[in-house]
C-alpha cells in the first residue's frame, strides 16, 4: 500500500518512485505521440510491450477524439479535460487530505493474455477507482464514493451543498442528463448512450454523499 501525507510532495518513498516514474513516462510518450500522430505505431507496437506490466502506467496516452477534448460531468465529475483525466496527480492535487493508493493487476476483462490495473485512491472514508487498460494508457473513472467535503467535483458539486444548489446545477447541465428526485437521494443519469450515474444522498437538505457509476468496456 502506497502512503501520502499531508503537504502534497510528502510521500513514502515506494510511492515517490512508482509516481516519478509514472509522470516521467507519461510526458515522455506523450510527447512521442504528439510528433506523430498520423501513424499507426500503436498498431505495430512490439508484442512484448504490450504484455507488460510496466506498460500500464507508462503506456501512450491515446489522442483526444474531435476538438473539444472535454469530458461530460457524467463522463467524469471530476475533470473537464480528457488529458487531465489521464493523470493520476491531477487528482491527488484536488484531495485536501491524507490519502493512499493502491495498484492491483488483473486480467484484460476482453484478452486474458493482457495485464491491466486497477488504481484505488483511498481518503477517509472516500475513494475513487480508476480502470487503467495496459494497451490504451487511459485512465478511466469507474467508480467513486465520496463522503466527505475533501474533493470538490465539477461545478462546485460537493458533499455539505444545499439541496436547491444542487438541483440548480444538474438543471443547468442541459437535456442530456435526467435527473430523478426521489425521499433523501436525488439521481442524475445519462438519458443516451454508455451507462453512467451520479447518486446524491441527502440529509436534512444538504448533500451527504456523493456515489459516482462510470462505464468501462
Amino acid at each position: 500500500m502506497l502512503f501520502h501525507r499531508p503537504g502534497i510532495s510528502r510521500y513514502t518513498c515506494s510511492l515517490s518512485i512508482r509516481l516519478m516514474l509514472l509522470l516521467l513516462l507519461a510526458n515522455v510518450f506523450t510527447t512521442a505521440c504528439s510528433a506523430d500522430l498520423g501513424s499507426e505505431e500503436r498498431d505495430g507496437m512490439p508484442e512484448e510491450r504490450r504484455l507488460s506490466f510496466s506498460d500500464t502506467t507508462s503506456a501512450r496516452r491515446r489522442a483526444p477524439d474531435g476538438p473539444a477534448a472535454s469530458a461530460t460531468l457524467l463522463g467524469n465529475p471530476f475533470v473537464a479535460s480528457l488529458s487531465q483525466g489521464n493523470s493520476l496527480s491531477t487528482y491527488f492535487d484536488r484531495i485536501s487530505t491524507d490519502f493512499t493508493v493502491d495498484a492491483d493487476a488483473i486480467q484484460n476483462r476482453h484478452k486474458p493474455s493482457l495485464t491491466d490495473t486497477i488504481f484505488t485512491i483511498r481518503f477517509g472514508n472516500s475513494m475513487m477507482e480508476f480502470y487503467a487498460p495496459s494497451q490504451s494508457g487511459e485512465l478511466l473513472l469507474q467508480v467513486a464514493d465520496i463522503q466527505a467535503n475533501d474533493i470538490t467535483l465539477r461545478h462546485n458539486l460537493r458533499v455539505g451543498m444545499p439541496e436547491t444548489e444542487l438541483l440548480n446545477r444538474l438543471k443547468g447541465q442541459g437535456d442530456d442528463i435526467v435527473i430523478t428526485h426521489g425521499g433523501d437521494r436525488i439521481l442524475a443519469a445519462a438519458r443516451e448512450g454508455a451507462p453512467a450515474s451520479l447518486l446524491f444522498h441527502l440529509r436534512n437538505g444538504k448533500v451527504s454523499r456523493i456515489h459516482y457509476e462510470g462505464y468501462v468496456d
